[in-house]
């Protein structure tokens, strides 16, 4: 897997952890900066890991992407959840692709670059599509699954969870990250008619109401 040879420093060291090494450049501390000024430990340390998930996953299969725009990708991925954010009616998954579209773009990244963490960001819980896109979408995607939901878990090493799940933990992660995805649509249910986060609402959300599919054929102006 190799970086873009976008501006690279040398006044740091890189963080290596299970064999996966963060880009030492000035683009990647700047985007960890800008996350971790928004985020809480919660988002923060699920996103690092959906990094190095997400880059194991594509070692495994074989996947060479570009490390600087996955990093970002996957850092990026649920600030749509965040306060800054919540006050949007739009995909929580949308805040944050624009979020990272505009930072990419202000730092000198082309939108050709910046139209794929975008793609990545936005359909990262859009099961079934982001695996036949570019490496960097589909490794976002591939980080969430296996952090959140398992998926490739037993892909990876006991000691490469290990090294990933030691560097950035993850204490009472399916509870509290269930409660952030809850917190971070209460305010637009209607956003995630046909996403995963309508499951969450109908768990949390005492009066949501699902938008039947179905129902917005039957009863739509269409005359036949």
């Amino acid at each position: 897997m190799e970086t873009s040879g976008r501006e690279e420093s040398t006044a740091h060291t890189s963080t290596t952890i299970a064999g996966i090494t963060v880009p030492d450049t000035d683009l990647v501390r700047r985007a960890t900066d800008f996350v971790r000024e928004r985020e809480d430990d919660l988002l923060f340390d699920h996103s690092r890991r959906v990094f190095f998930f997400g880059a194991l996953q594509g070692r495994r299969r074989g996947i060479d992407v570009d490390l600087e725009l996955l990093y970002v990708g996957a850092l990026f991925h649920d600030l749509g959840l965040t306060e800054e954010y919540r006050d949007s009616h739009r995909r929580f998954e949308v805040d944050g692709a624009e979020a990272a579209w505009n930072f990419l773009l202000e730092h000198g990244v082309s939108e050709a670059d910046a139209r794929r963490v975008w793609l990545g960001i936005a359909l990262h819980t859009t099961p079934g599509v982001p695996e036949f896109l570019e490496g960097e979408i589909a490794l976002v995607t591939a980080g969430v699954e296996t952090d959140v939901l398992g998926i490739g878990f037993d892909d990876l090493s006991a000691e490469q969870r290990r090294a990933v799940t030691s560097a950035h933990p993850r204490p009472d992660f399916k509870r509290r990250i269930l409660h952030a995805f809850a917190d971070g649509n209460r305010h637009r249910p209607e956003t995630t008619f046909g996403t995963v986060n309508a499951d969450v609402l109908d768990h949390f959300l005492p009066d949501f109401e699902r938008t039947d599919f179905v129902e917005v054929i039957r009863s739509n102006p269409w005359p036949e």
